[in-house]
């Protein structure tokens, strides 16, 4: 969520940001939320005055009631009274104007960083960096469905025979390279310096309405039927949600933090669901890592998180690009954001989301209350940093096309030989 006094004092600077978004019609939000701000403030100090001047009044009913002088007693505890009346009136009406700012404030984006790349949509994001040799196929690369299948690890007809489509079955070899590989990235970040965590799976909706906008809530989020929680989709939303409300010591910050889950998304939109694979699915597992660090040090922080990812996807032998998200690609709750997309061979692009890194600096924090107190003693808004460390299955398909052999064999890089009991590779089945 904005802060306030940048609409207060720099409503031209939050216009001209909504339209670099491409979000025209939240441009009236702007004075509505000046207009509503006035009358909030107005009835707080109206309310204020009328606090000061009841207790003035009652003081001197008890000096009155003491001279005997009933009647002047008794005309102030009728002023008395009818300010009280109107204390409850103007309480009653500052929260409910409250509530429709606090609403309008959460639908204004935040305000993107000067260098993101003005664009509508993904189709303007812009290359910044690419890692690796990035090599057309010497061989033909089937489908990522008919490599698993062919090593004997993928049985997504049981799966929607038990689930529907967007879940699989992975078995074999594959399962274990899919578990070996979340257990290298939880070790990659634990000797990065990071604080390995396993959170909650389900969170309230306060944390949710915390953490991302109403709209990308409904669209992923999973409720669990009769309860205020839902299923969370990524470990992030979790992660965040812990400092709900708390004001941490600046001398704990930066907090960094690593986060196991299972993630459980609707995938509601124009991609759909993947009915011949484990592109697009429903459940997944992640390595997660999140930052909380004081506002000075958010963008350092930003570009130390993608570097990591980068560095260990180039261990995992996975050429990739970083690409700069554009104004129009990013979420309303992000300043900047990238994301890093895996060279695939089959297709001879790079193609396939490994993972996004997104600051978010104070949005996330307003929302939740995350502060921390500076050593003058001043009470601030942290920011708030997240990145994928790794998503498989998803990144299973970039490794699979990547590592591939002709004859239908998969390399396994040295990093993760230890998770996989010294193997260097997984052999197809017999035919």
């Amino acid at each position: 969520m904005i802060d306030i006094n940048i609409i207060r004092n720099n409503p031209d600077l939050v216009r001209e940001n909504i339209k670099k978004k491409f979000q025209d019609h939240k441009l009236g939000y702007v004075d509505e939320v000046l207009v509503l701000d006035e009358k909030i403030r107005s009835l707080k100090k109206e309310g204020d005055g009328l606090r000061a001047a009841r207790n003035s009044l009652s003081s001197k009913i008890g000096q009155l009631m003491r001279e005997k002088k009933i009647d002047e007693a008794n005309e102030i505890k009728a002023q008395v009274v009818k300010n009280n009346d109107r204390i409850i009136q103007i309480e009653k009406e500052e929260s409910e104007l409250s509530e429709k700012l606090k609403k309008l404030m959460m639908s204004i984006p935040n305000i993107i960083a000067d260098d993101v790349p003005i664009g509508e949509d993904d189709s303007k994001n812009v290359q910044r960096l690419t890692v690796g040799q990035a090599k057309a196929a010497e061989f033909e690369i089937p489908y990522h469905a008919d490599i698993l299948e062919n090593l004997n690890g993928l049985d997504l007809d049981s799966a929607r025979r038990t689930s529907g489509n967007g879940f699989y079955y992975l078995t074999g070899d594959v399962a274990r390279l899919h578990s070996s590989i979340l257990s290298y990235a939880r070790d990659f970040m634990i000797d990065r310096g990071f604080t390995y965590c396993i959170p909650p799976f389900m969170i309230r909706s306060d944390v949710v309405n915390g953490v991302m906008s109403f709209e990308e809530m409904e669209n992923m989020m999973y409720k669990i039927e009769g309860e205020d929680l839902y299923l969370i989709g990524t470990s992030e939303h979790s992660m965040i949600g812990r400092f709900k409300d708390t004001i941490i010591k600046e001398e704990n910050l930066p907090l960094m933090l690593t986060s196991y889950s299972p993630c459980f998304r609707k995938e509601v939109g124009a991609h759909g669901i993947e009915e011949r694979g484990i592109y697009r699915v429903h459940q997944f597992e992640k390595q997660e890592m999140i930052v909380i660090c004081k506002p000075e040090d958010s963008m350092d922080w930003y570009n130390k998180m993608w570097q990591i990812s980068s560095d260990f996807f180039k261990s995992l032998n996975i050429p990739h690009e970083v690409m700069e998200c554009c104004s129009g690609d990013l979420a309303d709750l992000k300043v900047k954001s990238c994301d890093l997309n895996a060279w695939s061979p089959r297709q001879n692009r790079y193609f396939g989301e490994l993972g996004s890194c997104s600051n978010l600096s104070d949005a996330q924090a307003r929302r939740l209350g995350i502060k921390f107190k500076d050593k003058n003693g001043n009470t601030m808004y942290a920011h708030t940093l997240n990145n994928t460390v790794v998503a498989p299955p998803r990144m299973l398909i970039a490794f699979l096309e990547n590592n591939l052999n002709a004859d239908g064999s998969v390399n396994i890089p040295e990093s993760l030989r230890p998770y996989m009991g010294g193997k260097s590779k997984i052999m197809p089945k017999i035919k």
